[in-house]
């Protein structure tokens, strides 16, 4: 299985002739349009085999992990999108996943909504969904994805939690773990009194669940990315950040380059 990291929390994986796609972004200007951003997405790297990849899959329905234009534009003919079923609620419950759910159906892509725990197949692919806990509240997998021989998992945006040890007893051991590692605090007007916990992964957290997850490798995701002063705060140095806490664990640590590969 090859492993592409494409910016932010997209990648591309490639085995045996096919590919699947992960938290695909096509570009800042239109998912984060009007948004007034202190630091900006970084420019993303368009998946290798965009046109013919078999299945996008989506961590959850923000926008910043589901592209609907970017998805229409890498999946082939037949290919479905993949993304964690709905928690039900309400407008106000779900203000963040309204606007990604309706452009993908704008889109008119195929979509099969996945309970956690949920296995399917797709290609040479076996893809699971995970339980993942999300900042907002809002419905979050990690994915399991095992093609080869060769497995990984990628943990989306997602929080500290504790599926770790039932992941790594279903799905691994894990060639690989993609993993979020600027840890912002959010604060958003639907969701007060805000938190002052880690939205997704700090590094401190992501060097910790890596290890309870049994990865060999870690991969480093989600850093370096947008900032929005009071409303998504992030700190600096994410990446060097990450390699220190890392630094005394039994995995190897690749931080790729965008566009960058990994061969399992």
């Amino acid at each position: 299985m090859r492993i592409r990291w494409l910016g932010w929390a997209g990648v591309e994986l490639e085995a045996q002739g096919h590919s699947v796609v992960i938290d695909l972004l096509g570009g800042p200007e239109g998912v984060l349009a009007g948004t007034p951003l202190s630091a900006p997405l970084p420019t993303v790297v368009p998946p290798r085999t965009a046109g013919d990849v078999a299945a996008g899959l989506c961590t959850h329905l923000h926008r910043d992990h589901t592209d609907a234009a970017a998805l229409a534009e890498a999946l082939a003919p037949g290919g479905r999108v993949l993304h964690p079923a709905s928690f039900g609620g309400d407008d106000h419950e779900n203000l963040w996943t309204l606007t990604a759910d309706r452009e993908l159906d704008e889109h008119d892509l195929p979509r099969q909504p996945m309970q956690p725990w949920e296995t399917t197949t797709v290609g040479p692919f076996t893809i699971a969904a995970v339980p993942a806990v999300d900042t907002l509240g809002d419905p979050q997998v990690s994915w399991a994805v095992e093609a080869g021989g060769k497995r990984v998992l990628h943990l989306g945006d997602s929080m500290f939690h504790g599926y770790w040890w039932r992941a790594a007893h279903r799905f691994g051991p894990f060639d690989a773990v993609l993993t979020p590692i600027n840890g912002p605090t959010v604060c958003f007007p639907h969701c007060q009194p805000p938190s002052p916990y880690p939205a997704s992964l700090d590094a401190e957290q992501a060097a910790v669940a890596t290890r309870l997850l049994g990865a060999r490798v870690a991969v480093p995701i989600h850093y370096d990315g947008f900032h929005m002063d009071v409303f998504y705060d992030t700190r600096p140095d994410e990446l060097p950040r990450f390699l220190e806490a890392a630094a005394a664990e039994s995995y190897e640590v690749a931080a790729l380059k965008q566009g960058e590969d990994l061969t399992l």
